[in-house]
C-alpha cells in the first residue's frame, strides 16, 4: 500500500476546511469498511483515532500493518486539535483488522459517545459531515458508474416467474413475440406491431415498457430479498412508479422508509404527520438493516443519513445509469463556470437527486417546463432590479442557497429529468440560447446539447416508437403506468395530441369499467400544490359496436403481464365469436418474424 497515488477532492461546493501553517503537521487516514463505518482504537475508555502520523507515509504504514485491502488514499479537508494541524485522507478497506484493539463504529454511535472521544477525533467527526456523501464510492473513479446496466445474457430472468403472482405480474407471451419481431436494436425505435384479433386490432409501439434501468433496479431489489433471509430490507421510497410491482415486493418482504415525496413513514406503516410521540422507521435503522436506493437516486442528506447509521450504500445502489449521466454532465458544467437549469418537476425524486448531487458542484435552479424557462429567460434579459428580484419568489425552494441573479445568471447549462420530452427540454435550450444572443450576443453562453447530452435514450426511443404508432389511423390509445410516473405521462401527452379524449392514462385493465367508459387519470402536470390529480369517467365507444383500431403502450414501469391483460380486458368488450384466439395471433407474429 506504501507509496499510492494521492488524490485530492473538495466535494462540497464552497466548502473547505483550512489549517494555520503554525501548527504542527499530522496526516490522518480515515479507514472505512464497506458499511461506512471508521476505523477507531479503543484505548481504555477513549476512542482515538487509529492511523495517524507526521506524513501520509508514515500513516499509511500503520494501515498497512493493520488492514491488508484499501484504496488508494484521498485527501479531503483539514482540522486542528490539540496543537496539531491535520490533513485528512479517505481510505476504503476491506478484511478482518488483525489488531484486536481496533474497531470499526459507525459515525452515529460514535456521536452519541462524547465524553470517550479523544480531542483529535472529536474534531475530526466535527468536520466530516459535508464529506460523508463520499465515502461509498471512494473505489470508484469520478467517470465510473455506480451500477451499470447488465447485458442481457446477465439478466435474472428467473426473478419475473418466482411464482404465479410475479408470472402473471411480469410474463406476456405477446409482448415477448411482439420484441423479438420489431425491436431490432435497443436504442433505435421501429414500425409498431399489429395484432389482429379480428374485431379488434391492436397497434404495439415497438419500444415499451419495462426500460434497462427499471430492470436493474427490479432484479436488484428481489435478489437482495432472496439472499437476505432474517435480515430486514428497505426502499429508501418506491422502487419504481408502478403500484403492483412495489405491492408484490411488499408481499415479499420489503419496506420504504418514505414516499416517493419524501413524507418518512412511522413504524406502524404510516405516512407520519409530525404528531408527537410517533416514532420513524428511519430512527429504527441499524447498521444490520438494508437499503435499497431506486432507479431515481437519492438525495445527499438521505444517503448521509445512511453512512451515519454504518449502513452499507454502495452494494444497494440501484440508481439508473442513465440518471447518473445527468449527474456527470451537471458536474461537468459546474466545473466550466456554468450555474446549471435542470428541466425537471420538483417534488419527483429523480429531480430532487439530481438537484442535490449538483449543488456540490455548481449553482443550480429548477424550471418545471417552457413555460417556466420563459419567465427564466425574461429576468436574464432583464436590466430592470425589481423583474430581476421576482427569480427568488418564482423559483423559492427551487434554488440553491446563496444564489446571486447578478452572477449567476451570466453563463447557463441545461440537464433534465430523464423522463420528460425530448422536445421540451430542446425547446428550453433553444429559448434560452435566444434570450443570450438578444441580451450578450453569444448563444455559446448557454450548454445543453454537446457530447454531453443528458436525454435518457430509453424514454426517448420509447417516444420516438410511439409517435410512429400514432401516424396510422386509431380509434383510442390506451397508455399504462403508475399514477406518479412521469414518462408515461409524456406518453400520454403525445396520444391526447393526436386523439384528445380518447387517449386514456390508465393503471391496470381494472380501469377499463366496461365498453361505455374508461377510468381515466388526470395528471397533476403543473404540480401537486395546483393539482393532486384526479380519476375522470371519460367515455369509450357507447352505442358503438363497430370494429376499432386500438393503440396500446406502457410507461418505462409498467410489466408486460399488464400489458397483456389490458388486451384481454379490451378483447371482452367484443363478442366472442368475432375475436381470433391468441395462440393464432401468436403464430402470426411468428410467421412474420420468419
Amino acid at each position: 500500500m506504501a507509496g499510492l497515488a494521492v488524490e485530492r477532492r473538495s466535494p462540497n461546493f464552497g466548502r473547505m476546511s483550512t489549517a494555520t501553517a503554525t501548527l504542527t503537521p499530522c496526516c490522518c487516514l480515515c479507514a472505512f469498511n464497506g458499511s461506512n463505518q471508521l476505523a477507531v482504537r479503543k484505548s481504555g475508555s477513549t476512542i482515538e483515532l487509529v492511523f495517524t502520523g507526521n506524513d501520509l507515509a508514515a500513516a499509511q504504514r500503520q494501515l498497512e500493518s493493520a488492514l491488508t485491502a484499501c484504496t488508494p488514499p484521498v485527501e479531503f479537508f483539514s482540522f486542528e486539535a490539540g496543537g496539531h494541524s491535520y490533513r485528512v485522507f479517505f481510505v476504503q478497506v476491506a478484511g478482518a483488522t488483525c489488531d484486536p484493539a481496533i474497531e470499526f463504529q459507525s459515525i452515529e454511535r460514535l456521536e452519541r459517545l462524547p465524553a470517550a472521544l479523544a480531542p483529535a477525533l472529536a474534531a475530526l467527526l466535527a468536520h466530516l459531515d459535508p464529506f460523508l456523501i463520499e465515502i461509498p464510492y471512494l473505489h470508484l473513479g469520478e467517470n465510473d458508474y455506480i451500477y451499470k446496466f447488465r447485458p442481457e445474457k446477465e439478466r435474472n430472468i428467473s426473478i419475473y416467474a418466482h411464482d404465479s403472482t410475479a408470472s402473471a405480474l411480469y410474463q406476456s407471451k405477446l409482448c415477448t413475440a411482439i420484441k423479438a419481431l420489431a425491436r431490432q436494436h435497443e436504442r433505435s425505435a421501429a414500425a409498431p406491431v399489429a395484432l389482429d384479433f379480428g374485431a379488434v386490432r391492436y397497434l404495439v409501439p415497438s419500444h415499451f415498457g419495462f426500460c434497462l434501468g427499471v430492470k436493474n433496479a427490479i432484479e436488484r431489489a428481489y435478489e437482495t430479498l432472496a439472499e437476505s433471509p432474517g435480515r430486514r430490507v428497505f426502499m429508501l421510497s418506491e422502487l419504481i412508479h408502478n403500484p403492483f410491482v412495489n405491492e408484490d415486493l411488499l408481499r415479499r418482504g420489503l419496506r420504504y422508509l418514505q414516499t416517493d415525496k419524501g413524507a418518512p413513514y412511522t413504524v406502524e406503516g404510516r405516512v407520519a404527520t409530525g404528531a408527537g410521540g410517533e416514532r420513524l422507521t428511519w430512527d429504527t435503522l441499524t447498521a444490520a438493516d438494508i437499503v435499497i436506493i431506486p432507479a431515481f437516486g437519492a438525495t445527499d442528506d438521505d444517503k448521509r443519513r445512511l453512512v451515519r447509521k454504518g449502513i452499507a450504500v454502495y452494494q444497494y445502489d440501484a440508481t439508473c445509469m442513465l440518471v447518473e449521466k445527468v449527474w456527470k454532465a451537471a458536474r461537468a458544467y459546474g466545473r466550466e463556470g456554468y450555474t446549471i437549469v435542470i428541466h425537471g418537476k420538483r417534488e419527483h425524486e429523480e429531480t430532487k437527486a439530481t438537484f442535490s448531487n449538483t449543488r456540490r458542484h455548481a449553482h443550480a435552479v429548477i424550471v418545471r417546463n417552457i413555460e417556466e424557462a420563459r419567465a427564466l429567460g425574461a429576468i436574464i434579459a432583464s436590466d430592470n432590479p425589481a423583474e430581476r428580484d421576482r427569480f427568488y419568489t418564482l423559483f423559492a425552494g427551487r434554488h440553491t442557497p446563496g444564489f446571486d441573479v447578478a452572477r449567476h445568471l451570466a453563463r447557463v447549462a441545461v440537464v433534465n429529468q430523464t423522463t420528460l420530452l425530448m422536445n421540451e427540454t430542446l425547446a428550453i435550450i433553444e429559448h434560452l440560447r435566444a434570450v443570450y444572443r438578444v441580451r450578450f450576443g453569444d448563444e455559446t453562453l448557454v450548454g445543453g446539447t454537446s457530447r454531453r447530452d443528458t436525454l435518457c435514450y430509453a424514454t426517448q426511443v420509447n417516444q420516438d416508437a410511439l409517435a410512429l404508432a400514432l401516424t396510422e389511423p386509431l380509434d383510442a390509445a390506451f397508455v399504462i403506468g403508475g399514477m406518479n410516473s412521469s414518462n408515461t405521462y409524456q406518453l400520454y401527452r403525445l396520444c391526447a395530441e393526436k386523439l384528445g379524449r380518447k387517449a386514456f392514462f390508465i393503471q391496470s385493465e381494472a380501469s377499463i369499467r366496461d365498453r361505455t367508459e374508461v377510468a381515466h387519470y388526470v395528471f397533476p402536470a403543473k404540480g401537486p400544490a395546483e393539482n393532486h390529480g384526479s380519476i375522470e369517467m371519460r367515455p369509450l365507444w357507447p352505442g358503438d359496436a363497430s370494429p376499432k383500431r386500438v393503440l396500446v403502450t406502457g410507461g418505462a414501469s409498467c410489466p408486460d403481464g399488464i400489458i397483456q391483460q389490458v388486451i384481454s380486458r379490451i378483447n371482452s368488450l367484443f363478442p366472442t365469436d368475432t375475436l381470433r384466439p391468441i395462440d393464432a395471433v401468436l403464430v402470426d407474429l411468428s410467421t412474420s418474424e420468419a
